[in-house]
């Protein structure tokens, strides 16, 4: 039946989508091909793209309410990750018993291919698309979904592909019950979104753990053994998957390790040893070692050619506003990573660079705690910037570590005081810590805007 052994839910009836973002609008088109009643219901205005995609289609919606009474008599609905559990016409949904599941969850249904599951609080976008280039290097029929790129839903209904690499939230697997992932990858868990999950680090970890509910001796679980939350929690959910632990501090017979800090070994039951050089690959730094460890060992289930798997590393270009190279002027580099909306990817865009770095950072604080970055700061930053509407927490936490502390009044701002302060050889790094909400719609146009102001020096 697919990749869910059981056909969980109705599979006919109303069905309700809340949210006409990507992936609600997947799911729609989806649910419509089905032969469901669908209407689509999101509280917000709806973006021209989807607005024509569901005329298009001929699907019901409605933009800036939600019907209740029409809501409640549902069969089956689908939510947008966007909207938390703890939201009323959520709640009132579960107290009447109506199923409430993800995009995922209810695409899977639908679909033999072999799902390629990677989350993680940091690395997971950059390690989702490297795992997408190197299988399409490497001529497997694989389609790129989740968290990023086209709905999984719309790629279910409309294309036909023998495999999919998805990356998955936090948000997204709250909602996913009866999914089973043929691979699933845990990166890293560090502190993020602890206010959906009463600010406990339990919660939030066992929320990534939904990613190995459902496998089988067949699947492979691939974790890092450096993580400690990743090792506290795998005591708390076992899984019968077949392990493979990444690892850059000890040595493991199956799975990724560095040899000498050298080389990436790369031992399974399929296939010869694979050995990279990390001089040799694209991308560079000691979080992109991981990145490349958890895709290499995807690559390796696939059995994908271990020349073919090299090409791939060495080749491959980052995806944008994650560490983005943008121009290198009078000396100075400056680097998007607009992306970094946690204290913990900040952490590694700080280990990736040397000093002396200008860091521009701030924005929406999701009760951050900084300490962590406290000695990066000390020993590489020359001086921050601040960007959004309230840093007082930043200055309070990096005073005594950073000569200069600034307030900016905009991003073209940021960027100048940046050019002024920063000297040959310097890297300008925008990397914020902080979620967009204040001056930007989101991550992408914050770095649509460093870039912008960059160019204009």
């Amino acid at each position: 039946m697919g990749n869910i052994s059981n056909i969980y839910y109705p599979q006919s009836g109303k069905l309700i989508v809340l949210g006409a973002g990507e992936s609600g609008v997947g799911a729609a088109i989806l649910a419509k091909d089905k032969g469901f009643d669908v209407l689509v219901s999101d509280k917000g205005a709806i973006t021209e793209k989807y607005l024509l995609a569901l005329e298009r289609e001929g699907i019901r919606y409605e933009s800036g309410q939600h019907s209740e009474v029409e809501i409640l008599g549902a069969d089956l609905v689908v939510k947008s990750p966007g909207i938390p559990e703890n939201a009323p016409l959520i709640k009132a949904l579960k107290a009447k018993g109506i199923p409430v599941i993800a995009e995922i969850e209810f695409a899977a249904q639908y679909t033999d291919a072999k799902l390629y599951c990677i989350t993680g609080s940091n690395g997971k976008s950059t390690t989702t698309m490297l795992t997408y280039y190197m299988l399409q290097k490497g001529g497997v029929n694989v389609g790129l979904a989740g968290n990023i790129g086209k709905s999984f839903a719309l790629q279910v209904a409309r294309e036909d592909f023998d495999a999919y690499v998805l990356e998955i939230s936090s948000f997204m697997l709250d909602d996913m019950f009866h999914f089973r992932a043929d691979v699933a990858v845990i990166l890293n868990i560090t502190p993020d979104h602890l206010d959906r999950y009463d600010h406990k680090m339990d919660n939030y970890v066992d929320s990534k753990f939904r990613m190995v509910r459902n496998q089988t001796a067949r699947d492979y679980f691939i974790y890092c053994l450096d993580d400690e939350e990743t090792v506290k929690g795998l005591k708390r959910h076992h899984t019968p998957a077949v392990a493979l632990p990444i690892t850059q501090e000890q040595i493991v017979e199956n799975g990724a390790y560095l040899d000498g800090d050298k080389n990436i070994i790369i031992n399974t039951s399929k296939g010869e040893q694979f050995i990279m050089n990390t001089e040799d690959l694209s991308l560079q730094g000691k979080h992109n070692v991981y990145n490349n460890m958890a895709a290499g060992l995807v690559a390796k289930v696939q059995e994908l050619r271990n020349r073919s798997m090299q090409e791939s590393m060495s080749s491959y270009v980052n995806i944008p506003h994650r560490l983005e190279h943008v121009a290198c002027i009078g000396g100075v580099n400056y680097i998007n990573d607009s992306k970094a909306t946690n204290v913990n990817s900040v952490w590694y865009a700080l280990e990736s660079f040397s000093p002396q770095i200008v860091l521009i950072m701030g924005g929406v604080d999701k009760g951050n705690d900084y300490e962590m970055l406290r000695d990066l700061v000390k020993s590489k930053v020359r001086a921050v910037i601040c960007i959004g509407k309230d840093n007082t927490r930043i200055h309070e936490s990096f005073e005594d570590d950073t000569d200069v502390i600034v307030n900016s009044s905009s991003m073209r701002d940021a960027v100048e005081i940046a050019s002024h302060l920063a000297q040959k050889g310097d890297t300008v790094l925008l990397s914020p810590a902080c979620a967009s909400f204040d001056w930007f719609k989101n991550y992408e146009e914050r770095g649509d805007k460093f870039k912008e102001a960059v160019m204009a020096l």
